[in-house]
């Protein structure tokens, strides 16, 4: 059996290794290194995938945040509502563009923004609302877009988990998960379910003069060159990942129908156990499965540390995302983060822990996780 790793992307690059190599080489042929000609094939691609008008790309997913909160004109002391539960990024340029951040909790089965938390929370200075996928499955959009509406705020998608994810409306529509609000943002780290071999994110729209204000912001703020017409920033999407990306994308789907079996494969062998409870699903939803992350649904004190120590001994990889939330940290004090009471967020912080998930995990090593994760509780 192959050693077990958390995300695989060695073997992955084996597998794409001819297309991959071809188009590195091309590029550095080419030596246009800069907004090279596979940048721009790579947003029209990307546009296409998810069926937006606009994808402006950028240096990484936390640039992609801010840019797109820069372009909305959100002034100091803007309230911007976040789920407590989610990596830092997308609560940390929130702050660091003055605004106040507003965390709210989550839904105990899903892991995102909790709907009634979100009513809750909204105060005549709340000006946007950034909604995170979290863990490969989208949130519950169509009551996120209704709160937005109703109060006239914006919506910034935080998509750097589920890009190629589907939300499914009442009415039968589907979109891609990153395209229902305002805007939506994605991450291309390397470990993402569309993941480059470096850092780089992106920017979708389908407004065409908020389109033209997130590439002049990302662009030094210029309308042509030389010429700044608003305070921007320099974050750009490197040529060589563009074309990498441009590979990867062509096996977006593939990837993510591989790691469903994987879940399905998990699901099954972990079905009814009384500790483990695995990943909700919910019915208007297509989960991509960036990560595969259990509830242990015990009070029992360390049981979690105790997991993650034995599954480490046998050589099988885990992760807790995220072991503190954000209005726990430190750095969100002086914004009255430790006077929060989020139980829920709380609980999950407590209780989660992730298992390997990537593309090429195959039977042997599932029979070997699973085996042992049920072995330690028996």
């Amino acid at each position: 059996m192959r050693a077990i790793q958390m995300v695989d992307l060695k073997t992955e690059y084996q597998r794409l290794k001819k297309e991959i190599d071809t188009a590195v080489i091309d590029v550095i042929e080419s030596a246009a290194f800069i907004n090279g000609r596979p940048v721009q094939e790579f947003s029209r691609a990307l546009a296409g995938y998810l069926n937006v008008k606009h994808v402006i790309p950028c240096a990484n997913g936390t640039d992609a945040l801010q840019i797109a909160m820069m372009a909305l004109g959100l002034q100091p002391g803007d309230e911007v509502i976040t789920p407590s539960f989610t990596y830092i990024a997308t609560t940390e340029v929130v702050a660091l563009l003055g605004l106040k951040p507003v965390f709210v909790e989550a839904d105990k089965q899903t892991f995102n923004i909790d709907i009634d938390s979100l009513h809750r929370a909204i105060t005549p200075k709340t000006k946007a609302i950034v909604p995170v996928h979290l863990y490969g499955q989208s949130c519950d959009m169509e009551a996120v877009m209704q709160v937005a509406e109703t109060h006239n705020l914006f919506v910034i998608e935080d998509n750097a988990q589920s890009i190629g994810g589907d939300y499914y409306f009442k009415d039968g529509s589907r979109k891609k998960a990153g395209t229902i609000g305002t805007i939506g943002t994605t991450s291309f780290y390397p470990a993402k379910n569309l993941g480059a071999y470096g850092d780089g994110g992106a920017i979708f729209t389908n407004d065409d003069a908020l389109a033209q204000k997130l590439t002049m912001i990302a662009n030094h703020g210029q309308s042509k060159r030389y010429y700044h017409d608003v305070v921007g920033c320099n974050s750009r999407l490197d040529t060589i990942q563009a074309a990498i990306l441009n590979i990867r994308l062509q096996h977006l789907d593939a990837n993510i129908n591989a790691r469903i079996k994987v879940a399905d494969y998990y699901d099954a062998a972990f079905a009814s156990h009384a500790v483990i409870k695995t990943p909700f699903r919910a019915r208007n939803n297509r989960h991509v499965f960036h990560q595969y992350t259990i509830i242990l649904d015990s009070d029992k004190k360390g049981l979690r540390d105790e997991l993650g120590a034995y599954l480490s001994e046998k050589k099988i990889p885990n992760m807790i995302y995220y072991p503190v939330p954000g209005h726990r940290q430190k750095m969100f004090e002086t914004f009255g983060g430790f006077e929060y009471d989020l139980p829920v967020t709380d609980w999950l912080t407590e209780r989660v822990i992730s298992l390997p998930m990537h593309p090429e995990l195959d039977e042997a090593q599932l029979k070997y996780i699973t085996e042992n994760m049920l072995a330690y509780f028996n």
